[in-house]
């Protein structure tokens, strides 16, 4: 069973391989609708879809037709390379294709015969689409792995470029690095690039033609050697920033540095059995959809997400035409099993009962909520009333006019708020639904106050008391009654008579 066969059978068995998100909607939902959650297309191999370039030109080998021989047997030189001949040619697609009844094909490079020139070769493989690697990547060498080489990777279609991973078979003397393996890695720097040694060094052709990268010792730093706890890494891929970066690419490109040597140094005497030759790369990824598609096809040749919550974009990367002006949110891997859709360009799949049609992700708490409630509503789904207003029960939650303002009276209430059933809270001596009516023997000076008798607020003067809210009673010594007309009431006594005068004085003031 070839290599390919086995990542094939591998991919369909891990965790990672069966889509834990591969639904984007339920329609056995709530009474409100479907419930809608994260989702993503199945991983496959995508050497069946990718674009292969060599460089420099003229590096592959046939023009002009040149022999070549092999490490294990170098002085056996009676192999040839052609491209004008269709059983000797090797040319950069024969590295992406399907292998069939044992025939090993394979693309071949020029040998080293310029030496001390470097031999190099860069391979570039190419999807114009993001994708997310989800198992190992396996390069297969024939005749030999190099002594070094790099993996790059870019994010932006070929823009820029980044190592993914340094080979060498002396990684101090290539790279200047300390040669490290995945295992040595922890989570808190499981996206390092290192440089490692166990893919470079020489032990023979026929037994080591593998170089990989690996993805699957890098998913068992969370998920355990044997990938059980899945849902380990599907939090980590939320929660580490970075991580669910570092295993996207639009491209990857392989950079041949220096051949196998078979073990030696470089035999200037022979230099026909140095050169590269990839039969196979292998690479198990999935169509990268911010978590809103569930399938990916290929549509003109270009890798396209069918998307779903109102999303649109190659990647699903933005709203949909007709929710441009919404805010556009990936989807989230939490909370686990079914993770969140996120999908802030809904409209009436915002749940938020009519009353607003935008939506906002709250990392912290990991909740959708709605935004800017209409119709004096508030709530997660505007299924509250604002405060200082309360629910018509009569009407459905979704009506423009479910809530109705309280009208607590400014002075008769304790607050503006209003009980569910509409029913202010009134201070002593205020009666009513809206406390906008006194008991008797209040009124609203000062906000219910007692002994005042109308609603023009006329205070019983002099302690007289106020009954039925028609006359004051007045105490001893004063008189006076109130009317609805503002008279004077509980006025003063009258002052008494003025005494008369001793005769006598009366006698000289009249003279």
């Amino acid at each position: 069973m070839s290599i390919s066969h086995v990542l094939a059978l591998l991919a369909l068995l891990l965790p990672w391989g069966r889509c834990q998100f591969d639904v984007c909607r339920s329609l056995h939902g709530s009474k409100a609708g479907p419930e809608f959650y994260a989702c993503q297309p199945p991983p496959t191999n995508m050497k069946e879809v990718m674009q292969i370039r060599v460089d420099p030109p003229g590096i592959t080998c046939g023009n002009p037709p040149e022999r070549f021989c092999t490490l294990e047997n170098p002085y056996l030189c009676s192999d040839e390379c052609d491209a004008s001949s269709p059983d000797l040619s090797h040319p950069p697609q024969l590295m992406g294709d399907r292998e069939r009844g044992g025939l090993i094909t394979y693309w071949q490079t020029i040998t080293w015969s310029r030496f001390p020139e470097p031999l190099l070769a860069n391979i570039t493989l190419t999807w114009n689409k993001s994708l997310e690697v989800v198992d190992d990547i396996v390069v297969t060498f024939e005749y030999g792995r190099p002594t070094s080489m790099v993996l790059e990777k870019s994010i932006d279609k070929g823009v820029t470029w980044q190592p993914y991973q340094y080979y060498a078979d002396d990684c101090l003397e290539a790279f200047g690095m300390s040669p490290k393996r995945v295992t040595d890695l922890a989570p808190s720097n499981i996206t390092r690039v290192i440089c490692t040694e166990q893919y470079s060094r020489w032990v023979g052709a026929k037994e080591e033609k593998s170089v990989v990268f690996e993805v699957r010792a890098r998913f068992g730093v969370f998920a355990g050697p044997k990938l059980i706890n899945m849902d380990a890494l599907y939090t980590r891929m939320e929660t580490t920033k970075g991580l669910r970066d570092f295993f996207t690419f639009t491209n990857l490109r392989l950079r041949l540095l220096r051949p196998a040597l078979g073990g030696t140094y470089v035999q200037r005497d022979n230099l026909l059995k140095y050169f590269y030759a990839i039969s196979n790369i292998d690479v198990f990824a999935r169509c990268k959809c911010n978590l809103h598609a569930s399938q990916c096809a290929l549509r003109d040749a270009t890798l396209q997400c069918e998307c779903d919550h109102n999303t649109a974009g190659q990647d699903c990367q933005s709203c949909s035409r007709e929710f441009t002006s919404r805010t556009w949110r990936p989807g989230s891997y939490l909370p686990l099993p079914k993770g969140t859709a996120n999908a802030c360009c809904w409209g009436t799949d915002c749940e938020c009962n009519g009353h607003s049609n935008r939506c906002s992700y709250i990392d912290f708490i990991n909740v959708v909520t709605c935004v800017s409630c209409k119709h004096n509503t508030r709530g997660q789904n505007c299924q509250y009333c604002r405060l200082g207003y309360y629910q018509n029960a009569s009407l459905p939650l979704t009506d423009e006019n479910v809530c109705v303002e309280c009208e607590c009276h400014a002075d008769g209430s304790v607050s503006p708020r209003c009980s569910d059933s509409g029913l202010c809270q009134c201070k002593d001596g205020a009666t009513g639904r809206r406390c906008d009516s006194c008991l008797p023997g209040y009124t609203w000076r000062g906000g219910g106050v007692a002994n005042v008798c109308d609603g023009e607020r006329l205070v019983c003067r002099n302690g007289g008391t106020c009954v039925d809210f028609l006359r004051c009673v007045c105490p001893e010594n004063f008189t006076g009654k109130h009317s609805s007309g503002g008279e004077q009431n509980c006025l003063n006594p009258p002052l008494p008579p003025p005494r008369p005068l001793h005769p006598v004085l009366s006698t000289l003031s009249s003279e």
